[in-house]
């Protein structure tokens, strides 16, 4: 069973109407080409933590010994277009630096809405990103992001326990472990997981993430039934290595 996840964004930001000025974006980097189970089977992930919204600088580690036991959930960017279900109207935040807002921000199809909550980001068919934490509500963005307000990363930005893995802990997963019943996950998701090099940049609820639990972006989906592609897995007794 796939986990799930407790959002806890706090904003140091006022408000929609405020005038504080916009968190710079970053550079946006393109997810890499994947190989799903059939043609036009897009890939992603479930639901993100939060974090705060205090930058913090990069912690620096050392090589340590690869541990085992860990629970490994992916997430992604939903795309509108391989969504459908009838038009929803969604309120938020019309920029970055908000929350709670009540602005309307526009129709999307109903299947990308529940999974925007569910992943926490999701491209809509104009272009733009629509977000969403639970402490923060909807925003629109010009990148897909975390709660903290930092551009996501395929293959690179990923989430922990703060008692667990410090936010700019470096790790990699070196042993891909196995999905709930047991089987292997395919050799190219596990392959591509092993080659990535993963920073936490985003924080579970202290204490709510488990002990030995990371969930890793891989960007946006690149077909519809992601939910049928080996790209939407949780890894149980995964070893990983950090530094």
């Amino acid at each position: 069973m796939r986990s799930a996840r407790v959002l806890a964004a706090v904003l140091l930001l006022a408000g929609c109407d405020g005038d504080a000025p916009r968190a710079e974006d970053a550079p946006r980097a393109e997810p890499a080409p994947l190989r799903t189970a059939s043609a036009g089977t897009g890939w992603g992930a479930p639901s993100r933590p939060s974090p705060s919204r205090t930058t913090r600088e990069p912690v620096t580690t050392t090589a340590a010994p690869a541990t085992g036991g860990w629970e490994v959930t992916v997430y992604y960017t939903a795309v509108e277009d391989y969504h459908s279900g009838q038009p929803e109207t969604v309120t938020g935040c019309p920029r970055l630096d908000c929350a709670h807002g009540d602005e309307d921000l526009g129709e999307y199809k109903s299947d990308f809405v529940e999974a925007v909550q569910e992943e926490g980001t999701g491209r809509t068919a104009g272009g733009d990103y629509l977000n969403w934490s639970h402490d923060i509500g909807y925003w629109l963005d010009t990148r897909p992001r975390d709660a903290a307000g930092q551009a996501l990363r395929p293959f690179v930005s990923a989430a922990a326990d703060p008692q667990v893995l410090a936010r700019g802990t470096r790790f990699r997963i070196v042993g891909c472990g196995h999905q709930d019943d047991g089987s292997r996950a395919a050799a190219d998701v596990c392959a591509a997981l092993r080659a990535a090099r993963w920073t936490v940049t985003d924080e579970f609820t202290p204490g709510l993430g488990g002990d030995k639990h990371v969930d890793a972006y891989i960007g946006e989906q690149t077909g519809p039934g992601f939910t049928d592609s080996p790209w939407y897995l949780t890894l149980y007794d995964a070893t990983l290595r950090t530094g």
